[in-house]
């Protein structure tokens, strides 16, 4: 099964579903050398447009820096492009299984939401994700006890890369920007399993 992880930054999205089984291939408008799959650097809409019945499934990780809570807090979100609903009603048009991803308080319908804690990791990093797939209504719960805290000065801060890598189960290298801005791949090796098992079915079916 292959799956298109658009707006694949680092990789922390697309290695999760590779976890789950898939062959990953990522698009991104910047270079991304520590990419750990096959990587196309390109406009991540325009290669959607042209390429996406040669996969099984897709992902997309839209720039969320319009709709962060520091945006709202500085009032600038109008400088950031808004590439979230042009990739959805694209999605919509299109008979493959999707899945997007963004921070909380996107315009996004909610099919699911998920924390660091609900997978065993010591930090509060809550995304959510719409999909066409059927998604659980009932998932893990937070447990935002113990957590790091890798986003303020002193002690902490040190290191910051290396101690932020493992507490989100980063296990290849990326830049400190890069790790910061990173899914946790165990989000979508939950989510993969999801939509490999519905793949699987809907071969089945047919």
């Amino acid at each position: 099964m292959k799956l298109l992880d658009l707006f694949c930054c680092a990789g922390g999205a697309g290695m999760g579903y590779h976890r789950a089984g898939f062959e990953v291939v990522g698009v991104d408008i910047n270079p991304q050398p520590h990419y750990p799959f096959e990587f196309v650097q390109g406009d991540a809409l325009d290669y959607l447009a042209g390429n996406w019945d040669k996969f099984d499934a897709i992902h997309a990780s839209p720039p969320c820096q319009r709709f962060s809570s520091m945006q709202h807090i500085h009032k600038n979100k109008s400088e950031h492009p808004d590439l979230l609903i042009p990739t959805i009603k694209f999605l919509e048009k299109i008979n493959k299984p999707y899945v997007v991803e963004n921070v909380v308080g996107a315009p996004l319908r909610i099919d699911l939401l998920l924390c660091g804690t609900m997978f065993g990791l010591p930090i509060a990093k809550h995304r959510i994700f719409t999909s066409n797939v059927p998604m659980p209504l009932l998932t893990r719960v937070c447990k935002h006890e113990d957590l790091y805290d890798p986003y303020h000065g002193g002690e902490m801060a040190r290191g910051e890369r290396e101690k932020l890598s493992v507490a989100i189960g980063v296990d290849w290298f990326m830049t400190r920007p890069e790790v910061r801005e990173a899914i946790p791949p165990d989000y979508t090796n939950y989510i993969g399993n999801i939509i490999m098992d519905y793949l699987e079915a809907s071969d089945e079916a047919s």
